[in-house]
Order: C-alpha cells, then structure tokens, then sequence
C-alpha cells in the first residue's frame, strides 16, 4: 500500500480555520477522505424540532434584549425533497451557483438596475431547496407562525408566501395568512417605508413590491408591517413583503431573510437596537450539527481578526473586503494584489456572499492559484474535472491525505487558513474530491460559502468591520 494511503496517527489540530496576523503558517494539514465520503451518504431523517415561541415562553421586546441567537440550518440537513444521491445533489447545488453568480456578475459588473438577490437563530443550509444555501427558523405575526426562510447576506428585503396565493411553490410549512394575525397592517402607497423600496408600485392605495432573482425565482405582493418572533425575542413592525405570486427555487423555505447592508434588510430596518451587527457561522455540508445565526453588538467576539469593510455606492447591500493575495502551502503565490481592487467605478472587489456556494476569482489569479496547487498535489492521482471544476483527485480507497494549506491575504494583515474540507470537497459518493474555486468571467471575486464553513463570520456594518474566528463551529 502507498505510503499515502495509510492512516495518520498524530494529532494535528488543522481541521479548523486558522487567522492570525504574521507570515508563520502551517505548510500541510490533513483531509480526512473517508470521514468526509462517509458524509455524503447521510441522510436526514426528520425536520428539526419547532421554535419555542411565546406559547411556551415569555416574550422579550427589543427595546430591553438587544442580542438573539437563531439555528442555521444547511439544506442537506433536512428532509425537504432530499436526493439521496451525492451527486445529483451536488450538480443540482452548482446549476444553482451558476445562476447566482451570473446575477451577481450582471449586477455589479454593470449598470444594471436588476435586483439580486444582539438575538439569533440556528442556520439551516438551503442550497439544494432552492436560491440560498441556509436556512432560520422564525415566527411570523401574531400568534407567530413557524416558517422557514433563506438568509441572504446580498438581499434587502424580508418575504415570506401569504395567502391568498395567486401562484405559489410548495413550501414545508403552511402559507402564512395575514387575516389570522393579529399584528398585520398594510403599508400605504404614501408612506415613507414604500419611499425607501426599489421599483415600488400601488395599487388600490396598497404599497407593491416586486423582486427578481437571477436564477428566475421571483416573488410580488403587498409590503406590510409584522411582527417577527425570533425564539423568545419579538421584534415588532418589520417592513415585509407579503407575497402572492411567487415562483422558483425557494423549495421548503417560506420566504427570505435578507441580512444586506440597504436600510430594508432586516438588519437595515433594526438600526440602533442591534446596533448594526450580527455574526453567523455556517454548518458544514453533510454533518448533523447546526450552524448559528446571531443579531447585536454583544455578538461580536472578542479575539477574532478584523478587516475593514468596503462600501461599494454602485452596491450598498454587498459586504466588500479588501484581499491583497492567496497562499498555498504557507507561501503567498505571485498574483498583483491590484487585481482584487475596487476601481473609483465601482467595478472588482471582493464581495462576502452566503448565497454563492463557490469562491469565484478573476482568471488570472484563479490561475496562477490552481496551479500552484498542482504543483503541491503531484504525488495525489488526478481524476477528470467536474462541473465548474477543473482540478479534481481520486481519492478512492485514502483514509486521509496532506494536502497543501490555502489562505486568504486580506488587506491590513490578517490571514485567514481554511480548513481543509473548505477548499477539497466530495462531489460524489466514490472518492472524487475538487479544487472548490473557480475562474470569474470578470475582475469580481466572490468568497463564497463553502470556504466560509465552519468558521465563525461577525459583521458589524456600524464600525465598518468584517471578522474571522475566533471561534468554529
């Protein structure tokens, strides 16, 4: 048997992201291939036990709870029109990312008008249930209703199905009816909160809002204000999109979440009461746990690296960073950190997306970073590429491999070392693992959420931070 082949028995503490801010990084670090196989056969077996809501508990206003945790949740744990084959799973998961990053690209790289899309939540992964990979558990109205929704760190509207449902998908809860709460009120057309949507309509004196998406999910309805129950933590008169004609990818998730940076995102329309911060960390695919969603500033960890963030005017609702390089194997690779800037026009950058699977960057860089990898994977048997990628390994038959470290450069210091699962992932059930990165068709790059698994990710949009760590999950 190869030398390769055989098991490792030392203990190396490399499976988790790794920042700090010198030059001193580990060279290789290990993948576990048959625990990470073994993954992808799991099946989820049943939905995840409902909310407490205020049936059960007291409820908390706002004004005196300014932090709330949620579970998030990725959609291979539940078992919401579950594929039990990996790969369908995953060529389903990157025809999806396709869309979403061709939207993004039509967006930000043009002048397109085209809309894209302290208290928590677990996070449920949504990719495979259609546009947005995760997934919250919240409350909608009053008495607040269970339901499902996407979050979406590029959207800026919040929406959920309501009936009576002109054109509706199939969702796992029931569509949400106004006429049973009592804490919904319609918003009129002359109001300030209708001022502050895009493309906002009237109709019978009602405010309208419609939003497109790029993979051809849409939803249209009445904008209203509603209570919003998050565990024990009610947050009342949230600006939500009621909708009644709704098509497309949202399978099993009742509406959306939108966590952007534009005053109609959810955390746009909390303001002060969490004081423009929230933090998540995404549950990796395959595993049972779950990942986290929380909101204030008391969910700003203390020790984690911070990078400034970049506001883009051509894209308020986007989290831009600053990247000057990448490293492979402890050594940064030669790329011009000039190729991840954002121009005066607000062209390039690098964009944080929890609604992109795969981290997308300008060919050049993308290039000359596979590459060196290659180079660094000689003694590993290459297979043919799948999907979107080119550079995949048949890794059939290894209990676990060295593979070069991957590292993120960001502008001011930090490094940020990913766990090995986030950059060699499965994309079957047979040992084939790939290079999760690829080419961008423009000078945007898009750090997407598999190489945000796992660890834990803090934004505080008042200050002009974005953090990594300290904490995994």
């Amino acid at each position: 048997m190869p030398a390769t082949m055989l098991p490792f028995l030392l203990f190396l503490p490399l499976l988790t992201a790794t920042v700090a801010a010198t030059a001193a990084y580990p060279v290789t670090q290990l993948l576990n291939v048959k625990d990470i196989t073994k993954e992808t056969e799991s099946e989820p077996t049943r939905l995840p036990e409902d909310l407490p809501l205020h049936e059960n508990y007291p409820i908390h206003n706002t004004t005196t709870h300014t932090q709330w945790k949620l579970k998030l949740f990725h959609r291979d744990n539940l078992p919401l029109n579950f594929d039990p084959d990996h790969r369908c799973r995953f060529k389903e998961r990157m025809e999806r990312d396709l869309k979403r990053v061709s939207s993004l690209l039509r967006q930000l790289s043009n002048d397109s008008n085209e809309q894209v899309t302290d208290f928590g939540s677990d996070v449920v992964s949504g990719t495979e249930q259609g546009s947005g990979e995760y997934f919250v558990r919240i409350g909608v109205g009053s008495p607040p209703r269970s339901q499902y929704v996407v979050i979406d760190s590029g959207s800026d509207i919040v929406w959920v199905q309501c009936q009576p449902c002109s054109k509706c998908y199939q969702q796992s809860d029931p569509v949400f009816d106004p006429a049973g709460s009592a804490s919904y009120a319609g918003v009129s057309c002359d109001s300030s909160v209708c001022d502050r949507l895009d493309n906002a309509g009237c109709n019978d004196g009602r405010c309208r809002y419609e939003v497109a998406y790029g993979d051809g999910s849409y939803t249209s309805g009445t904008l209203a204000l509603e209570t919003l129950t998050f565990g024990r933590v009610m947050i009342r008169n949230i600006a939500i999109g009621c909708g009644h004609m709704n098509r497309g990818m949202f399978v099993g998730a009742a509406g959306l979440l939108g966590l952007g940076g534009g005053a109609m995102s959810f955390v746009g329309q909390l303001g002060g009461q969490t004081g423009g911060a929230f933090s998540y960390c995404l549950v990796s695919r395959g595993t049972e746990s779950t990942g986290s969603l929380e909101f204030g500033r008391g969910a700003m960890p203390v020790g984690g690296a911070w990078v400034p963030l970049i506001r883009n005017p051509r894209a308020p609702s986007f989290y831009y960073v600053g990247l000057s390089g990448l490293g492979v194997g402890g050594t940064r690779v030669p790329i011009p950190e000039q190729i991840f800037e954002l121009t005066n026009l607000g062209y390039g950058g690098v964009v944080m997306d929890t609604g992109t699977a795969v981290t997308r960057l300008p060919a050049p860089a993308y290039e000359a970073f596979r590459d060196t990898f290659i180079g660094l994977t000689a003694n590993l048997p290459r297979s043919a590429g799948v999907s979107i990628f080119d550079t995949c390994y048949d890794l059939n038959g290894f209990v676990s491999v060295r593979v070069p470290t991957v590292s993120f450069y960001f502008s001011g210091g930090p490094i940020l070392t990913l766990p090995a699962r986030n950059f060699l992932i499965p994309v079957d059930g047979e040992g084939t693992f790939c290079f999760a990165f690829a080419a961008s068709p423009s000078g945007l790059s898009i750090i997407g959420n598999i190489q945000q698994e796992g660890i834990q990710i803090s934004i505080d949009g008042a200050n002009g931070f974005v953090g990594f760590g300290p904490s995994i999950c």
